[in-house]
């Protein structure tokens, strides 16, 4: 470090301050320019070990994350990390699926290593996880899902106007006849997602909690589409669906071409979440838009925010939805789709 200040011209406390990430708004553009030239020059590299010995801290942050074989969590990812890197701090991210044994091992190990802190997507509505974040007493904070106790901060997403929004933008087309395809109880967005939609459906005049709903156990394509599948064939004048995300809507597809329906000729279908490329699917779909990534650069900060201060109340930050309205929803057919079939039928 000596030698690279001699290089720059600087000062040697000048040098820490400038190759770290944390510190280098308080040094001079110019400076840090030439503290950079130099230590690139030099092969000058910070030693995160010695840094750790010295602070306490090991610019290490774990994030737990339930599935990789969804979008929803990528750009989640890119805002947290992003962030964090900005922050000065390091990601490690782990895959640990919904098994409660699997994610406490995880993070036993995140925290046996001194992480500074734990990012959660993985929570239930009564966590055991986040009793055994609180009990080890690591800086942790959720992203996407909360408990319904709000033990730990969280960024989340307005779920029950989410819904609303959906359910909104199908009476103003007409629709009378909509069923819902939820998510899995236990977890905050399928919770409050079925909420919003029956309390949704109760501002408009109609029965909410006796309207046709399904519920998914797992946010996936093919639960979407066997609880499609199990909707329709229970209620044949449904005119819409709202699927409590994208995966689910996509399952919808699945069904209504199994069946031989067209959306949105017979059935319009309205996704949540808007992830990535569900726009390029036939019919592009309409859904409830949430910034993930955003809600990534929000989690980074509040978690930065518990690390330099334990002691802290609990803040949720709720991010607004937005419907974005493509080609999977129109007015209702005149006559029921399942009357449809029966004339188009030999």
């Amino acid at each position: 470090m000596k030698q690279v200040a001699e290089l720059a011209g600087v000062h040697v406390s000048t040098v820490s301050r400038a190759l770290n990430p944390a510190t280098r708004s308080v040094v001079l553009p110019e400076a840090v320019a030439r503290v950079l030239k130099a230590a690139n020059k030099l092969g000058y590299r910070l030693d995160p070990v010695a840094a750790s010995l010295r602070t306490g801290r090991s610019k290490l942050i774990g994030i737990l994350i339930p599935q990789i074989a969804t979008s929803v969590f990528t750009p989640i990812l890119a805002g947290a990390t992003g962030r964090l890197a900005a922050h000065g701090y390091f990601a490690i991210v782990g895959y640990v699926g919904t098994d409660c044994e699997a994610q406490l091992e995880f993070a036993h190990g995140l925290i046996a290593r001194r992480v500074d802190g734990l990012i959660l997507a993985t929570v239930t509505r009564h966590d055991p996880l986040v009793s055994f974040c609180i009990e080890k007493g690591v800086p942790t904070v959720l992203v996407n899902r909360s408990e319904d106790q709000s033990r730990l901060s969280a960024v989340v997403s307005d779920e029950v106007l989410g819904a609303q929004l959906a359910v909104d933008h199908l009476v103003e087309l007409g629709h009378v006849k909509i069923g819902h395809i939820a998510g899995p109880p236990d977890i905050s967005t399928g919770y409050l997602r079925r909420r919003g939609f029956v309390q949704a459906l109760a501002s408009h005049g109609f029965d909410g909690n006796g309207a046709p709903c399904e519920v998914a156990p797992a946010y996936s394509r093919e639960h979407g589409k066997e609880a499609a599948c199990r909707l329709l064939g229970a209620h044949k004048d449904l005119t819409a669906i709202v699927a409590a995300n994208d995966s689910l809507a996509l399952g919808v597809y699945d069904a209504l071409r199994e069946l031989g329906l067209q959306c949105p000729r017979d059935l319009s279908v309205v996704g949540h979440n808007d992830m990535p490329l569900v726009d390029m699917v036939e019919p592009p779909l309409t859904t409830i838009r949430i910034s993930h990534q955003e809600m990534g650069r929000q989690v980074a900060d509040l978690l930065q925010q518990a690390i330099n201060v334990r002691e802290q109340p609990v803040h949720n930050v709720v991010l607004p939805p937005k419907l974005i309205v493509r080609g999977s929803t129109a007015s209702p057919r005149k006559m029921s789709w399942r009357a449809a079939q029966f004339r188009r039928a030999p």
